[in-house]
């Protein structure tokens, strides 16, 4: 069974402020840092960190060489990402505010650059029960979806940033939906945050899918058609928010991919988010397995 994840890669330039600029402001900040980021290679970076055997899939300008080498350290294979030529990798500007929370303005770049014939190279490596992981930070998921649902690969998607594309998507396709209240509620139309509504209206579209519904502060709930499990957080003095869902959804999945319990999945990775929390920056944030384990 082989993994992929087809996915973004950014260049991160991170900002720390004393609050997010606002409408007409001209605001200093305290510093800038640059990691390497986007929600395709942070949970690459995690789903490697964590044990699992991944491909990465995508796209990066020649400004983003550096993207591969923080993905192979985390023992990911980047023979599936294209290096082009014309157009620069893609980009995000972070405000990081004294409270840890975020604000992040995304450049798609090379992210927006992916052709159906990369995706047909890359598929052709993948077949019947292999895992594709998706997010919605590149172009033609649609034609990825439908291709990967035809091989009969499992299909996870984190439909993050939630826009209109997600609901382009053949969304009765997917397999597991990783997703926080809002996009949720945006999946399913319903404006109450309560979770078990959300939970119910999900399984009611996708009477097949396994949903894994992320709570913020409330920790986190899994739920099929036979049972729900919660997971409550792990408190910590939060630093920098920025890869937490990446992060919780690569340990995740790594643990499912070996073939843990959901309840042993879901409490590693809230874990596993915590820690990222704890520190600075999207990639470098994650931590190992190792790290994990012998947490608290």
């Amino acid at each position: 069974m082989k993994v992929l994840n087809f996915g973004s890669l950014n260049i991160d330039y991170v900002y720390r402020v004393d609050h997010f600029v606002g409408k007409g402001e001209t605001l200093s900040s305290k510093s800038l840092q640059i990691f390497t980021g986007g929600k395709g290679l942070n949970q690459s970076v995690a789903l490697g960190r964590a044990g699992a055997e991944v491909s990465h899939a995508g796209c990066i300008g020649q400004d983003g060489l550096f993207l591969l080498d923080v993905l192979q350290s985390a023992g990911v294979d980047v023979s599936h990402v294209a290096v082009l030529e014309q157009i620069r990798s893609g980009n995000a500007i972070i405000q990081n505010n004294e409270e840890g929370d975020n604000c992040i303005l995304l450049y798609g770049g090379a992210n927006q650059a992916v052709t159906r014939e990369q995706v047909d190279r890359t598929l052709m490596d993948f077949a019947e029960g292999d895992y594709l992981i998706l997010q919605n930070e590149i172009n033609e998921l649609p034609y990825i979806v439908d291709r990967a649902h035809e091989k009969g690969m499992i299909i996870v998607l984190n439909p993050s940033p939630m826009n209109e594309k997600v609901l382009e998507l053949r969304l009765e396709k997917i397999d597991w939906f990783i997703l926080n209240e809002i996009e949720a509620g945006q999946i399913t139309g319903v404006r109450e945050r309560d979770p078990d509504q959300l939970i119910t209206a999900l399984l009611e579209q996708f009477p097949g899918a396994k949903i894994v519904l992320t709570l913020g502060g409330d920790g986190s709930c899994y739920a099929d058609q036979e049972r729900r499990i919660t997971q409550e957080i792990y408190p910590v003095d939060t630093v920098d928010t920025t890869a937490a869902g990446d992060t919780f959804t690569g340990f995740f999945m790594a643990e499912v991919l070996h073939g843990s319990s959901v309840e042993n999945a879901l409490d590693t990775a809230a874990k596993a988010a915590a820690i990222a929390v704890s520190r600075q920056g999207a990639a470098p944030s994650i931590p190992t397995m190792e790290e994990v384990a012998g947490w608290k």
